[in-house]
């Protein structure tokens, strides 16, 4: 069975808990469990059960397990985010992620034109060779 993305244009969830927001997430694949979600993200299955009932808390949860389940989300065809995971867990919010970041560069140079493109290349050619040299 192929899963449709959910579009990454939805509007947030403000003040989604965890457990709302692996409900939401789950819901989206309805074939999939929380021990397929357990299973794939590394995470022992009734840790997951007990985030998802609320008996144990969310705000020290590893911020390595919470990256685990937005990947299988994501492999899963489900549009989310490390953001939205963590600030449902009551974690600090991180910063994009070194995929993003390289995600939308890559995304902000495929909209330049092409003369464009090859002086930016220049110029972070010139911006490496300068932070080798300090």
């Amino acid at each position: 069975m192929t899963h449709q993305p959910t579009p990454p244009h939805e509007p947030a969830h403000q003040d989604e808990d965890l457990a709302r927001l692996l409900e939401r997430l789950l819901s989206a694949v309805p074939d999939r469990t929380q021990k397929d979600l357990a299973l794939e993200a590394g995470i022992p299955y009734p840790t997951l059960n007990a985030w998802m009932n609320r008996t144990r808390g969310t705000s020290r949860i590893d911020p390595e397990k919470l990256r685990s389940m937005v990947e299988v989300f994501r492999s899963w065809g489900v549009h989310t985010t490390p953001r939205e995971f963590f600030a449902a867990a009551g974690r600090p919010v991180p910063g994009p992620s070194a995929d993003e970041r390289e995600a939308r560069l890559l995304m902000l140079y495929r909209q330049l034109p092409e003369a464009r493109q090859r002086a930016l290349i220049k110029d972070a050619e010139a911006m490496l060779q300068v932070s080798r040299i300090t």
